[in-house]
């Protein structure tokens, strides 16, 4: 009898799943390149849950991609707020249908998608939770309008179903800006990124906060050294060992590899990336006494390069477990790139 190897988890398959669909949507070749935009995007509203009617706040950071004039993908970070036993979040990627009813300046949208969730269930009575892990669907409505000086404004509604979890609706209005701007085939591009321009190695030091997705939000000192190599235009890997400190519900550290899709602008100064992969950690305070851990990772860091071989980042970690010990990490950092 051949015995195969042991099933992928929850946790490690969704990052995977999310990056192979994030790598098809921004890697691929589609429409005129020489007319792309990119959009970030901080959006701030209110949600409402279908079935208690009850609202609470949201926000979101929104990563926009021009695919050509009437096509673009987005990858967001979308946080619904606190609802009396629900607390989640977690990414979208959507496709969307655009359309400039009254010229470059209104640009008016429809897209869907899937949407990734973490939602920390909360127990009516007692202290007990559960952090569940899922998938739902996402569709949207926007309006931007369009600035002179690449600055926009936009409003947003989002429709999110799911199958093990709530459905929302929420209206965003928010701030932009275009890190590339639009422009039309007969224009010179401007100057590109070049890898071999920048150093392909960097090693930083972040320390920052630890917050468990519980009940009540525990938190704790947390620290991290990362070494990090270019791959390529669009592609990096890392690895690092990871201290989130000792917040009640866990005490524990590991080893962190990720593969990462990255964009820079402004002359390869300002770098802007997503990354995946697993977690290898020793938790001391594990329920069932099995201290070793596999834990899924994901990262949204932004770093900016202000002197030749100096840089600044901000890291934004969700670590996805199987055993109800969920966290944020976030952190910042110095690096040195050689």
């Amino acid at each position: 009898m051949v015995v195969g190897a042991p099933p992928i988890s929850l946790p490690l398959r969704m990052p995977a799943i999310l990056m192979f669909a994030l790598a098809l949507l921004f890697l691929l070749p589609v429409g005129n390149q020489e007319i792309i935009a990119e959009e970030l995007h901080l959006l701030g509203g209110v949600v409402r849950e279908d079935d208690s009617r009850n609202r609470s706040t949201s926000w979101a950071i929104q990563y926009l991609h021009d695919l050509d004039e009437h096509w673009a993908v987005s990858f967001s970070w979308l946080n619904e707020g606190h609802f009396e036993d629900h607390h989640r979040d977690g990414h979208t990627i959507q496709l969307w249908a655009r359309t400039k009813p009254l010229g470059k300046r209104v640009v008016l949208a429809a897209g869907i998608g899937p949407y990734q969730y973490y939602d920390t269930k909360l127990a009516r009575e007692g202290n007990s939770y559960v952090d569940s892990h899922g998938w739902g669907a996402i569709a949207g409505l926007s309006a931007t309008w369009r600035l002179d000086n690449r600055w926009l404004f936009s409003v947003q509604s989002n429709f999110i179903e799911t199958a093990r979890s709530i459905d929302t609706f929420s209206v965003l209005a928010g701030i932009g800006y275009q890190l590339e701007a639009p422009r039309s085939p007969d224009q010179p591009p401007p100057s590109t990124f070049n890898v071999a321009d920048a150093p392909p190695n960097e090693i930083t030091f972040f320390g920052g906060q630890t917050i468990v997705n519980s009940r009540d939000s525990e938190n704790a000192t947390s620290w991290m050294l990362e070494y990090r190599r270019s791959l390529g235009r669009y592609v990096a890997w890392t690895t690092g060992w990871l201290n989130e400190g000792n917040p009640d519900p866990i005490n524990r550290n590991g080893l962190i590899t990720q593969l990462w899709l990255v964009r820079s602008f402004f002359g390869a100064r300002l770098n802007l990336g997503v990354g995946a992969g697993p977690y290898v950690a020793i938790d001391r305070r594990r329920p069932d006494n099995d201290e070793l851990s596999i834990a899924g990772f994901t990262t949204l860091s932004a770093g900016y390069r202000f002197l030749p071989q100096w840089i600044t980042r901000i890291s934004w970690h969700r670590t996805m477990t199987d055993y109800n010990r969920d966290t944020d990490v976030l952190l910042a950092g110095l690096g040195y790139c050689f």
